[in-house]
C-alpha cells in the first residue's frame, strides 16, 4: 500500500489564493520527487468539539481556516528520499518565502496505510477528514472495523476510504498530531479520510450510513477525542 504524508494547517482566510498558488507550484516539484498524488482541502464544515477539534489542533485564530492535506507516495523509502531533496532544493526555499501561513503551527507526519477501499479513480469533490487516537493494542481491531465500514460507506456514495496509522509522527514545539487528539503513551494517531463526489453526496450518504444497522459496533477507541470535519478540495493533482 502507499505511504501518506499528512498535514493540517491554519491559513488566514484572506490568504486562500496565495496558499493555493504556493501548493500548485510545489506540486510540480513534489511529483518530480516521487509524490503520486497531492491533495489540498479547505475547511468547509469543521465543527467545534467538546474535547478536541481541528481548530484546536492547529490553534486556529478567528480569521483562519483549517486546511487538511496529504501527499501519497509508493512507499516510505520514496517519501524519505523526497524529503531530503525538498530540504536541499533551492526551488523549495524560493517557493516558501514568505509562507502564507504560520509554519510553527502546522502539524505533519508520515503514516502507513492500513486500508484503502476505492472505486473509480478521479478527482474528489468533497472530503471527510479525521484524526483519531487508537490504543496500539487495538490496531488490528481498528483495521477490522474499518474493513467492515468502508464498503458500507462506498455503497452509500463514497468513492474512496483511506485509513493510515502513525509511523513517523514527530513531536512539535507548538502543535503536533499527538497533542491534537490528546494521545496517551499507549496510543497511536490514525489519519483518515473519505472521498465523496460532492458535498450533496456526502450529506445524503451519511444519512443512509447512520441509518444502516450494519454500522452498529463497539469502537476500539475513545470517540470523544476523535477529530472530524468536511473539506472542499482546492487542489488535487
Amino acid at each position: 500500500m502507499s505511504y501518506i504524508e499528512g498535514f493540517v494547517v491554519a491559513v488566514p482566510a484572506a490568504n486562500k489564493e496565495a496558499y493555493r498558488d504556493m501548493a500548485a507550484k510545489a506540486a510540480t516539484l513534489f511529483h518530480e520527487f516521487g509524490v503520486t498524488r497531492l491533495v489540498e482541502t479547505w475547511g468547509d464544515d469543521v465543527p467545534d468539539g467538546k474535547v478536541t477539534d481541528f481548530k484546536g489542533a492547529v490553534q486556529a485564530k478567528p480569521d483562519e481556516v483549517v486546511v487538511f492535506s496529504w501527499c501519497e507516495y509508493p512507499d516510505r523509502a520514496t517519501r524519505d528520499a523526497a524529503n531530503q531533496k525538498m530540504m536541499s532544493d533551492p526551488r523549495m526555499k524560493e517557493m516558501g518565502t514568505p509562507m502564507p501561513f504560520d509554519g510553527q503551527r502546522m502539524i505533519y507526519g508520515g503514516f502507513e496505510t492500513i486500508l484503502v477501499d476505492k472505486g473509480g479513480d478521479g478527482r474528489t469533490g468533497y472530503i471527510d477528514g479525521s484524526l483519531i487516537a487508537v490504543p496500539s493494542a487495538n490496531k488490528e481491531a481498528y483495521r477490522a472495523m474499518a474493513a467492515k465500514t468502508a464498503p458500507i460507506l462506498r455503497e452509500h456514495g463514497a468513492t474512496r476510504v483511506v485509513e493510515s496509522w502513525a509511523d513517523d509522527v514527530p513531536d512539535g514545539k507548538v502543535t503536533d498530531f499527538r497533542r491534537a487528539v490528546k494521545a496517551t503513551d499507549d496510543e497511536q494517531v490514525v489519519y483518515s479520510w473519505i472521498e465523496w463526489p460532492s458535498k450533496e453526496a456526502r450529506v445524503a450518504g451519511w444519512e443512509k450510513v447512520m441509518a444502516d444497522p450494519r454500522m452498529e459496533f463497539t469502537m476500539p477507541f475513545d470517540g470523544q477525542r476523535m477529530i472530524f470535519g468536511g473539506f472542499k478540495p482546492i487542489l488535487d493533482v
